[in-house]
Order: structure tokens, then sequence, then C-alpha cells
């Protein structure tokens, strides 16, 4: 194709092409780099192709420049929520991301970022491969500046040393004046390139009529070299009995190191959550009509095309592998690590990397469609969310900082009188010492790292503010299927008739009838057998839905026909079904209610009796996971109650309680009976916890103070649960609940600090106490101890449970059984 023919879409896929232009993000068919369409509500919803984007509301989401606090925040939402068209717009002030929900008929993406360019910020897609690129270069000047500040910091120290030692007489005027024309020279660097950001940002909000936590800091920074200045080129002025530019350099270096540290930090917490964002790959190579693979832009995929992608990348959208067979790391998507194999004609999902080798996959689902894209949808309205502790903290941000300001004009005043100097120096220190930005980062970057803690291990958080109200939970409710049995039966007791089998031949019997069904039972049957030992021929099989299965069985070891066998219910089967059977005393015990019987039965024309022969019974049961019990146990130990809600039969409700070890189990519950249940545990004071699978349990998970749901039952779209647990380990339940208390009791942490630092400094400075480098250096602190703070949630989740506890529950029959006790087992009477 001519480079001149090349789409502008697709020429935009390398990270040092300019970002997309105005016209271009106009573009419907760009929408979806940045965005999806939603409905009012702002649920996602699937677009067919070919209908117009145009005539539903867009759910877009956007990267922001030049922000570094909750006013910048509060101030890029009032820019948004001005624009005629824009329905919501949400900004994080920790992540530094925007939400916009706007109407296409109304307004374009164009309009609504130029509103935010005309509020001093930048607006960039969100999916966009400059934004990367272009945060490298932000980072690397932030570096250059950081340098910068530190070098001249050190060369002025060494012009202001002699004048703290000198004894007097030491130094003559001549001598200090020289100093002190040094130490102006080398600040110059400092403050027209080190302090750029900050005055940039400060003009900006003079102009906007605003106040944001740089124009307090840019004040100080402006007063104290006025004031050096005014003392240097003028010493026998008001200001000259003393220079400052120590002070100036020390706490810009001060300032400079806490934001570059804090950004680093922010990168490895927060940012987790933007690494999994932008995980699928900018662009892939397409098989053209010509045979040949071309790079392309992922957002130009169509269903049918066919992709090559190589190993070390990720899969850019669901396919099926139709060349080459590799593994995959969809830790992500099903919270496993350990890497999965996929063969030639498997699925994969987009947002799992390719480890191996390299393989052609035709793309079957793209963009909102895919699993990967509710995943982000999730991950992003929840990084985006308020939690009511940061809208405190968002709502008293703008009113400090008028208090700052008119804290410092007060001590200037009070001061003026006695050494105007001094006074100056004081005003600073209460500028830059005062810091809102401690006070709004305490709880957002706090439960975003927990977040995105919970994200890495499968666990994905729908509802922020769900984190502060697991931490004050004391009850959790299971529900049964699905939550703390699996999907799959397993096998729980062998009964034997009078027969000549003993009970590995009757079960291999049964599994050879059973591979050629796909109904439950069987696969359970089939799960614990042994592998196929060749012995029994079937021939002639017939399956009756909802009874069971009858074939024709040659026996190659005795070398002799079965005749004709039937497995299924009792009815099928032709033998009694009761307590007792008339051929084997072995059934006289009576049998368990809870379980599923399956009868193993000869027909009488080669048993020599005119009924059929009852070889064997099997106990079939739901699998009742093997941590459950340990779970049970970890959530006790943290001082929870545990009950247990279900539709079920009591008598099931009861033995999956009991190997559960769950006191409070309630059986044969609607789900308004749920519902009543959780509400009465609510009004006798309890905080309540729902887990469940999202297919039944909808309104008792919205009456519950917290939910979960295994995001595998119910499309991840439809989930309204608060927390999506995507693997199918129960240990994940206690886990989330330990680190939310954790999460909390930092968040507390960071308030405290934040409010007692203010409290503890602002008092100093003002009586004159606190020097202006030192002043910084708190500032500096301040905000870094809080996300410092934050970064012990990323070291991961608590153990809760030991290998063994975590080990499966099913056994299976491997050439000879189990013990007896751990089998469950009855020899014939």
């Amino acid at each position: 194709m001519p480079a001149a023919a090349v789409p502008l879409a697709e020429a935009a896929v390398a990270p040092t092409t300019p970002p997309a232009s105005p016209s271009l993000l106009d573009d419907p068919q760009e929408w979806a780099g940045f965005g999806r369409p939603c409905t009012a509500a702002g649920a996602a919803l699937d677009v067919p192709a070919g209908s117009d984007p145009a005539s539903t509301p867009w759910d877009s989401h956007v990267v922001l420049d030049g922000m570094h606090c909750a006013a910048c925040a509060l101030t890029i939402e009032d820019a948004l929520k001005s624009v005629p068209g824009v329905l919501q717009a949400d900004v994080s002030a920790a992540t530094r991301r925007a939400r916009v929900v706007w109407q296409p008929g109304r307004v374009l993406p164009s309009q609504w970022m130029d509103a935010v360019q005309a509020a001093g910020y930048r607006a960039m897609p969100a999916m966009d491969a400059f934004v990367r690129g272009q945060r490298q270069v932000e980072n690397r000047r932030a570096l250059w500046r950081w340098l910068v500040a530190g070098f001249c910091m050190m060369q002025v120290m060494m012009y202001a040393w002699p004048a703290y030692v000198a004894q007097p007489g030491d130094l003559s005027q001549e001598m200090e004046t020289l100093l002190r024309w040094a130490s102006w020279v080398i600040s110059l660097p400092v403050i027209f390139f080190a302090c750029g950001p900050f005055f940039t940002s400060a003009l900006r909000d003079v102009r906007q009529r605003r106040v944001s936590m740089d124009l307090p800091v840019a004040l100080g920074m402006g007063i104290t070299f006025a004031v050096s200045t005014a003392g240097t080129f003028d010493p026998s002025g008001i200001f000259g009995r003393e220079v400052y530019f120590d002070s100036l350099t020390m706490f810009v270096f001060f300032l400079l190191t806490g934001r570059w540290l804090e950004l680093r930090l922010r990168d490895r917490t927060a940012g987790a959550l933007e690494a999994v964002f932008n995980r699928l790959p900018d662009s892939v190579e397409r098989l053209g009509a010509d045979g040949a693979f071309t790079r392309v832009a992922v957002r130009r995929l169509v269903v049918g095309d066919t992709v090559r992608v190589l190993p070390g990348e990720a899969f850019p959208a669901d396919g099926a592998i139709t060349l080459g067979s590799t593994q995959a790391d969809e830790a992500l998507l099903t919270g496993e690590s350990t890497p999965v194999d996929r063969p030639l004609g498997s699925t994969v999902t987009a947002g799992s990397y390719n480890l191996q080798a390299p393989v052609e996959v035709r793309v079957e689902c793209v963009g909102a469609q895919t699993r990967f894209a509710q995943i982000v949808a999730l991950m992003e309205s929840a990084s985006l969310q308020k939690p009511r502790l940061a809208q405190l903290a968002d709502r008293i941000a703008r009113p400090f900082l008028v208090a700052v300001l008119l804290a410092a004009f007060l001590a200037a005043a009070w001061w003026w009188p006695k050494d105007p100097g001094h006074a100056l120096m004081v005003a600073v220190a209460v500028l830059i010492v005062t810091c809102p930005c401690a006070l709004s980062l305490a709880t957002p970057v706090a439960m975003l790292t927990a977040a995105g803690t919970l994200a890495r291990q499968g666990v994905l958080v729908r509802n922020l503010q769900g984190l502060e109200a697991l931490a004050q939970i004391d009850t959790v409710v299971f529900d049964k299927t699905g939550t703390l049995t699996r999907d799959a039966m397993a096998l729980q007791e062998v009964r034997l008739a009078a027969s000549a089998l003993d009970k590995v031949a009757a079960l291999s019997l049964a599994a050879a009838l059973a591979r050629q069904s796909l109904h439950p039972a069987s696969r359970a049957l089939v799960a614990a057998a042994a592998a196929d030992d060749g012995r029994w021929r079937v021939t002639d099989l017939q399956e009756q839905a909802g009874l069971g299965l009858s074939a024709d069985v040659f026996d190659r070891t005795a070398q002799q026909p079965l005749g004709r066998v039937r497995l299924g219910s009792a009815v099928h089967a032709g033998v009694a079904d009761g307590a007792a059977d008339a051929v084997g005393a072995a059934l006289a015990r009576p049998l368990d209610s809870t379980a599923l019987w399956v009868v193993l039965a000869q027909e009488g024309a080669q048993s020599g009796q005119e009924s059929p022969l009852e070889l064997a019974r099997f106990g079939l049961v739901e699998d009742v996971r093997g941590e459950a019990a340990a779970v049970v146990q970890a959530l006790a130990k943290a001082g929870l109650a545990v009950q247990m809600l279900s539709g079920d039969r009591p008598g099931a409700v009861q033995r999956v309680a009991a190997q559960a070890g769950i006191e409070h189990a309630r059986g044969a519950c609607t789900p308004q009976d749920k519902l009543q249940a959780l509400q009465a545990l609510q009004a006798q004071g309890h905080h309540v916890a729902m887990v469940g699978d999202g297919l039944n349990d909808g309104p008792v998970m919205a009456g519950a103070h917290v939910s979960f749901a295994f995001g595998r039952s119910v499309p991840l779209a439809r989930s309204r649960a608060d927390f999506v647990v995507l693997g199918d380990s129960l240990a994940l339940v206690p886990q989330a609940v330990l680190l939310a208390r954790k999460t909390l009791s930092i968040v507390r942490q960071n308030l405290w600090w934040a409010a007692g630092y203010n409290a503890l400094c602002v008092p100093l400075a003002v009586v004159g106490w606190m020097p202006a480098w030192l002043a910084g250096l708190g500032m500096a602190l301040s905000s870094l101890l809080v996300v410092l703070n934050a970064a012990r949630l990323s070291r991961g989740l608590p153990a809760v449970l030991s290998a063994e506890q975590g080990g499966p529950s099913s056994f299976t029959v491997a050439g000879v059984l189990p013990a007896a006790s751990s089998f469950n087992a009855v020899e014939p009477a």
C-alpha cells in the first residue's frame, strides 16, 4: 500500500507519532479506540456492526496531563459538565484519568477535550499509544528538573555555608556580596527550569480565578526569590539583611524529590490498573488478500480476520488458533498464573499473552464483546469512583487552600512591623508547609492500590466503596450450588449387590457405559473411574433422556457376554427403589436421601432371573470444594459468623454444611426467603456479605452490605456484585476481607497523618519556628508517606490456606480403590 494511502488511525500506532488530531477523534470509527457505547445509565452495550454509533451515548476514558491534586480534579469535572451534551464526568486525582459520558448528537470528543484544554489541562485518549510515549517524555523531563535542582542546591549551599559559620569580621562586605551574586546566578536555572511546572500551574489558576495546590507553592517560591533578589541587588534595603537562596533551592529540591518518588510509587500501586487497561497491543499483523501479513491498528480488526501473534505479544481479540500451538498466560482472566496449553483449534482470549510460539488466530470477537473489554470496563469504572472518605477530602480541598492563603497573609502582616524580610519568609513557610494533597490522596491511593492487588489475583472490584463496607462486615452468607459446591457431581459411595463384580469392576463397567453420555451423573462416574482398561466392549448403546443408558456388553477378561446392561434410575434399571433389595442384603441399610443414586443392573435373560439383576448402586452428591472447610475456618478465625442459604433440599444443604463446618444452614429457600433472612440479620445490627454465583442471587446481593459473585457464572456486564471473582477458589473471599481491613486501617492512618501533620506544622510556621527549607521537606514527605504507606497493600493477598487445605475434594479410582474410611463404601453383607 502506498504511504499516502495509509489510514490516519493506523499511522498512529507508533508511540513516537503525534496524538490523534481533533478531526480524527470526531470520526465515529475512532470512538471505539477510547470508549464504548452505553445506555444513559452508563451500562455498556454491544452495538451490532453497521449500526449508527451516534444513536446512543458513549462512555469514553481519557488520560489527563497537568493535574496534581483534588482541586484540579474538581476543576476538570466542572469544565466537562459545563459542555452541552456531556451527561456525566468523573475525574480521579489518584489515577489522573477521566470518564466522560456524552451524547454524539449534541457534542463531539474534540469539543469536550477543548473544554479541558481551556481549563488549562490536556486530555488524551486513554488507549492511545502516544500517551505512554508522552508520559515517558514527561518522566524524563521531571528527572532532569530534579537533577538540576539537586546540583544547584549543593552549589548554593557551598556559597551559603560561610555565612553560617563565619564569626563577626571573618567575611568582608565584598566577599559576602560576591557569594550572594553567585547564589543568585545559580538559582536562576532552578527558578526558570526546575520550578516551571509550579509557575505554569499557578498562572493557569490565576487566569481561571481558582485555587489549586500549586498556587501557594508557586507564591512561596516567587516570594523567596524576589526577597533574596532584592537583598542581593540592594544590601542596604529593607530586605538586605539576609538572603534565602539556600532555602529556596532546598525546598524546591525536596518538593521535586517528593513528587518524583510519589509518581513512581503511584505507577507501582494505583498505576497497576493502567497496566491492565493497556494490556492489548497497539497493532497486530493481519493477513491480507494478497496472502501477506501487514501490521494494522487493533481497532481496525473485524470478525473473520486472520492475525499472526508472536511470542510475548498479547492476543488482540477473542478467536481460535488456525495454525500452530502455544501456551498462554491467562492470569488476568482467570486468576491462575500457571500457563495454559493452547493447541491447534483451541480458543484464545483477548488480553492473554502468547508465551511460546507464533500462532495464527481467526478473529471471532472484537471490541466490547470480548471478556477482556468487560473486565477493563469494570476496572475503569471502579478506578474513577470516589469513596465516601475521598469525597469528604475533596470537598474541603478548596476551602483549605483558601484558608492557607489567608493564614499566610495574616502571618506576614503580624511579623511585618518587626522584620519585613522575616515576615515574608514566615508567609512562605505557611504557604509551603500546608499540604492538602496528602489529605486528598489518603483514601483513593490506598483503595486503588488494594483494587489493583485484588485484580492481579483474579478479583475485580466493581464498587470501590465496597472495600470500606467489606472491612466492617461481621457475617458472611454463602449460597450453596456453584459457590460452596462445584458445578459437577462427585461419587460419594458404592454399594455392591450379590454379584461376582468387585467395586473396581462395577465402577469400570458403569464408566464404560457412561463415557457415551454427557449427563452430569455420567461424567461423575467417568471422573471417579480409572482410565478405560479395555475390559468392557459396549455396543448398541441407547440413552433415554432423564432415565439412563442401556447397551450390550462383552467382558473381554472372562471372554463372555454380559448381555444387556442398564445404568440409570431404579425405574430405568427395573429394580426395586427403596431401603431394601430382594437380591442382596448389602442394600438393607437405608440409603442416603441427600444423594442421587444410580443403579447398575443386568437384564434377566443373561442373569438367569426373570427380573433384572442389580449389580451395584452409586451414590452421587454435589462436589463440595476442597477448600470450603478451610475457608470457613479462616473466616471464623477472622471473627466472622458464617451461614448458608440455599434453595436446594434441606437434607442436601445440611450435608454440605456439615462438610464445610457451617453451623447455621437453611434449605428450600426462595429468593424472597433469602432476602428476608438477610434483612433479619441486618435488623439485628449485623453487617452482612453475600457470596453467590450471581445467577439467581441478584436481589440478595443487592440487599447485602457487600457481595461477591463468581464471574464464570454470569456475564460480567450483567453482574451486580461489588466483587467479581474470576478464579475458582473460595480462598479469595477471606483474603479479600483481610485486605479490606488492612486497607481501611491504612486509610485511617493516612488521614490521621495528613490531619496531624497540618495541625502541627501550620502553627510552627506561623510563629516563625519553621524555616522555608524545612517546610518544603515536610510538604514533600507528607504526600510521599501517604503513598508509601498505601504501597504496603501491593505486596499481595494475605495467605489464609495451606497447600494441603486448598487441595481437590473429589477422588478417583486408579487401579485400586481408596480405603473404605475415605471412600465411604459398604461391602456386601
